[in-house]
Protein backbone atom coordinates (compact mmCIF):
# COMPACT_ATOMS: atom_id res chain seq x y z
CA UNK A 1 0.00 0.00 0.00
CA UNK A 2 1.36 3.41 -0.96
CA UNK A 3 1.34 6.18 1.58
CA UNK A 4 2.05 9.87 1.46
CA UNK A 5 5.09 10.97 3.41
CA UNK A 6 5.04 14.77 3.27
CA UNK A 7 5.68 17.09 6.17
CA UNK A 8 2.39 19.04 6.36
CA UNK A 9 0.04 17.82 9.12
CA UNK A 10 -2.31 16.40 6.49
CA UNK A 11 0.51 14.72 4.61
CA UNK A 12 1.29 12.07 7.13
CA UNK A 13 2.43 8.50 6.99
CA UNK A 14 -1.05 7.17 7.78
CA UNK A 15 -2.70 8.59 4.67
CA UNK A 16 -3.82 5.73 2.43
CA UNK A 17 -4.40 5.73 -1.29
CA UNK A 18 -7.73 4.03 -0.69
CA UNK A 19 -9.90 4.88 2.30
CA UNK A 20 -10.85 1.81 4.35
CA UNK A 21 -14.60 1.55 3.84
CA UNK A 22 -17.17 0.62 6.46
CA UNK A 23 -20.80 1.48 7.11
CA UNK A 24 -19.79 3.12 10.38
CA UNK A 25 -17.09 5.56 11.42
CA UNK A 26 -13.61 4.10 11.48
CA UNK A 27 -10.45 5.10 13.28
CA UNK A 28 -9.18 6.22 9.86
CA UNK A 29 -12.17 8.57 9.54
CA UNK A 30 -11.53 10.08 12.95
CA UNK A 31 -7.82 10.48 12.25
CA UNK A 32 -8.38 12.06 8.82
CA UNK A 33 -11.50 14.12 9.52
CA UNK A 34 -9.59 17.35 8.80
CA UNK A 35 -8.63 16.04 5.36
CA UNK A 36 -12.28 15.29 4.60
CA UNK A 37 -13.22 18.83 5.62
CA UNK A 38 -10.46 20.34 3.49
CA UNK A 39 -11.57 18.26 0.50
CA UNK A 40 -15.22 19.28 0.92
CA UNK A 41 -14.18 22.93 1.22
CA UNK A 42 -11.99 22.67 -1.88
CA UNK A 43 -14.80 21.00 -3.84
CA UNK A 44 -17.18 23.80 -2.82
CA UNK A 45 -14.60 26.28 -4.13
CA UNK A 46 -14.35 24.35 -7.44
CA UNK A 47 -10.69 23.46 -6.87
CA UNK A 48 -9.14 21.22 -9.46
CA UNK A 49 -8.40 17.58 -8.75
CA UNK A 50 -4.67 18.00 -9.32
CA UNK A 51 -4.56 20.90 -6.87
CA UNK A 52 -6.46 18.93 -4.22
CA UNK A 53 -4.27 15.85 -4.65
CA UNK A 54 -1.14 17.94 -4.29
CA UNK A 55 -2.11 20.41 -1.57
CA UNK A 56 -4.40 18.24 0.56
CA UNK A 57 -3.16 14.69 0.04
CA UNK A 58 0.48 15.51 -0.69
CA UNK A 59 0.57 13.44 -3.89
CA UNK A 60 2.21 15.06 -6.92
CA UNK A 61 -0.22 14.45 -9.80
CA UNK A 62 2.49 15.14 -12.37
CA UNK A 63 4.64 12.32 -11.00
CA UNK A 64 1.86 9.93 -9.98
CA UNK A 65 -1.31 10.80 -11.94
CA UNK A 66 -3.10 7.46 -11.46
CA UNK A 67 -2.33 7.31 -7.74
CA UNK A 68 -3.34 10.95 -7.24
CA UNK A 69 -6.67 10.46 -9.01
CA UNK A 70 -7.44 7.19 -7.19
CA UNK A 71 -6.56 8.54 -3.74
CA UNK A 72 -8.47 11.76 -4.25
CA UNK A 73 -11.58 9.96 -5.53
CA UNK A 74 -11.51 7.58 -2.56
CA UNK A 75 -11.24 10.46 -0.07
CA UNK A 76 -13.92 12.52 -1.86
CA UNK A 77 -16.29 9.53 -1.75
CA UNK A 78 -15.68 9.04 1.97
CA UNK A 79 -15.99 12.77 2.70
CA UNK A 80 -19.37 12.76 0.94
CA UNK A 81 -20.41 9.69 2.94
CA UNK A 82 -19.44 11.54 6.12
CA UNK A 83 -21.77 14.47 5.35
CA UNK A 84 -24.69 12.31 4.26
CA UNK A 85 -24.47 9.41 6.72
CA UNK A 86 -21.40 9.30 8.95
CA UNK A 87 -22.09 12.61 10.70
CA UNK A 88 -24.93 10.92 12.61
CA UNK A 89 -22.39 8.86 14.54
CA UNK A 90 -20.31 11.94 15.30
CA UNK A 91 -23.24 13.61 17.01
CA UNK A 92 -24.67 10.48 18.60
CA UNK A 93 -22.24 10.41 21.36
Amino acid sequence: MNRSTGTDETRNSTLRDEVPWAESLTSYDREHFTIYLRILDACADDAGEEEMADLILGIDPALEPVRARKALRSHIDRANWMVTTGYKELFAG
